[in-house]
C-alpha cells in the first residue's frame, strides 16, 4: 500500500519522480494561454461542436447575470469560439451534453464529467450544508413532490403570500429549489428568459451517463488533472481555490502523482508550479500574439486575481461591486489580451436600443510598448465584438493616455464609417 510517507521517501531516494523544469515567464504565459484556448486557433466542424469542446477543455464556464455587455458565460465561450451563438448553451443543455451546477460559482459543466459533481452534492445532502441557508425539510419534500407529479417548474410556479425572507429571496420555495439543486435531487433542465426550470435529476440525465460516485482519490485526481489541462500550470492553492474541504486530499494526491511522473514541477521566476508532462509539448506550438481578445471579467483565465498578478503582472479588480466614487476604471472593465500580455482594460456598456457600444473608459497599462499596433489590433477586434453585442457604432468617452484618444477615434472612423 502506498502512503504519503512512502511517496515522500521514494522521492527523496530518487527512485521515482522528475527533476523540475525551468520555464521563462514568457514560456509560462504561453503554456497558460494555449491551455485555456486564448487566442483561439482555427476550428473545424460545426460551430456548436466547437462550443462543446471549449466547455470540455475549460471544465466549466461561469454563469453571471450582469449584462453591461453580453453575459459572462456567452462572452467566455465567444472569446474562444468566434462562431459561437448565444443559443448554443441552451441547445447543449437540451441535448444533455452540458449541465448546470456549482464549481466556485454557478457554472455550465460538460455532462461527461457529471459524476465528479457528486462528492459536493453528497456533502450538501449528508452534512446538511445547505449552501447559504438552512432549509425546511417538510417544504423541500413538498416542492420535490410537486415537480415529480407536475413536471418541470420554475420558482414563480410556487405561489407565496407571506413576508419576504431576504431582499433577493421572496419565496420559501425558491430556497427549497436551491437546496434540492445543490443536493443533486433537482437539476436545471433549461432556462426561460434566463429563469431556471427545475426537474428531477433522473429525468434530466441522459441515458448511459456514469452516475457512480468517484472514490476520494479518483475525485482528487480529476480536480488536479482538469485544472492543469485547462490552465497549463498550477499551485496547490490554485487547484484548491474555494475547495477547502478537498485540500488535504488533493495535496496528498499531488505528491503521489508527482512521485510517479504523472506531474512535473516547473519553476518560473523562482515560483514552483505543477503541470502535466503532456502539457509541455504545447510550448512547441504557435501562439497568435498579434490577435487581441477582449475578455470577460469572469473569464477562466482571470478568476484567480493573485495568479494573474503573479504570471501577467496585471492588477485587476472588478469594480461593479464598489461604490461609484471608489471606482478607478469603471463599472465593468474588460481586460485586453494582446501579445501574450494583459495590456489594458476597457469599461463598456452596450446601449442595445440604439445599437451603440459606449466605451466609457479605455486604459492602456503603463509600460506597454507599440501602442499604435495595440490600438490597431483593438480596432480590428471591435468589429466582431460589436456584432456579438448587437451594436453597430462606437462612442469613446474617456481614454488613458488621453493623448491617444484623438488618433484612435480617427482610426475607428476608418473601421466604422457610420
Amino acid at each position: 500500500m502506498i502512503t504519503p510517507q512512502t511517496v515522500s521517501d521514494t522521492k527523496r531516494s530518487g527512485n521515482l519522480g522528475n527533476n523540475p523544469e525551468f520555464l521563462t515567464l514568457k514560456q509560462a504565459r504561453k503554456l497558460v494561454l494555449l491551455s485555456t484556448g486564448l487566442p483561439p486557433r482555427k476550428q473545424a466542424g460545426k460551430a456548436i461542436e466547437s462550443t462543446l469542446k471549449v466547455v470540455e477543455q475549460l471544465g466549466y464556464v461561469q454563469i453571471d447575470t450582469i449584462s453591461a455587455v453580453q453575459r459572462a458565460h456567452h462572452h467566455t465561450l465567444w472569446s474562444r469560439n468566434p462562431r459561437y451563438k448565444n443559443t448554443h448553451l441552451q441547445e447543449l443543455i437540451v441535448q444533455k451534453k452540458v449541465f448546470e451546477y456549482w464549481t466556485h460559482a454557478a457554472a455550465f459543466l460538460p455532462m461527461r464529467d457529471y459524476r465528479y459533481s457528486l462528492p459536493l452534492k453528497h456533502a450538501m445532502a449528508q452534512d446538511h450544508q445547505n449552501h447559504w441557508f438552512s432549509g425546511n425539510e417538510s417544504l423541500n419534500e413538498e416542492v420535490l413532490a410537486r415537480i415529480a407529479a407536475e413536471g418541470p417548474l420554475m420558482s414563480k410556479d410556487f405561489v407565496h403570500t407571506g413576508a419576504k425572507i431576504q431582499k433577493w429571496d421572496s419565496r420559501p420555495a425558491k430556497r427549497a429549489l436551491a437546496i434540492l439543486f445543490m443536493q443533486g435531487k433537482l437539476m436545471i433542465s433549461r432556462r426561460v428568459n434566463f429563469h431556471k426550470v427545475f426537474d428531477l435529476t433522473e429525468r434530466v440525465l441522459p441515458i448511459g451517463v456514469n452516475t457512480s460516485s468517484p472514490s476520494p482519490e479518483e475525485h482528487a485526481r480529476f480536480l488536479i488533472t482538469q485544472f492543469l489541462k485547462s490552465n497549463g500550470i498550477g499551485q496547490l492553492s490554485e487547484i484548491t481555490y474555494l475547495r477547502r474541504r478537498f485540500k488535504t486530499l488533493i495535496a496528498t494526491t499531488i505528491s503521489k502523482m508527482e512521485a510517479y511522473g504523472e506531474l512535473v514541477e516547473v519553476i518560473t521566476e523562482g515560483t514552483t508550479y505543477f503541470t502535466l508532462p503532456s502539457s509541455l509539448t504545447l510550448l512547441g506550438k504557435p501562439l497568435k500574439r498579434s490577435k487581441l481578445k477582449i475578455l470577460s471579467p469572469f473569464d477562466n483565465l482571470l478568476i484567480q486575481r493573485r495568479r494573474i498578478r503573479s504570471l501577467f503582472g496585471f492588477e485587476y479588480l472588478l469594480e461593479c461591486y464598489l461604490p461609484k466614487e471608489k471606482r478607478l476604471y469603471g463599472y465593468f472593465s474588460l481586460p485586453l489580451l494582446w501579445d501574450a500580455m494583459l495590456v489594458g482594460r476597457m469599461d463598456c456598456r452596450a446601449e442595445r436600443k440604439k445599437s451603440i457600444l459606449h466605451i466609457n473608459n479605455l486604459i492602456i497599462e503603463p509600460g506597454v510598448k507599440r501602442k499604435e499596433q495595440l490600438l490597431e489590433a483593438l480596432s480590428s477586434e471591435l468589429i466582431p465584438f460589436l456584432k456579438f453585442n448587437n451594436c453597430e457604432s462606437i462612442v469613446v468617452h474617456r481614454m488613458t493616455p488621453v493623448s491617444l484618444k484623438t488618433p484612435w477615434e480617427k482610426m475607428l472612423k476608418e473601421k466604422f464609417p457610420k
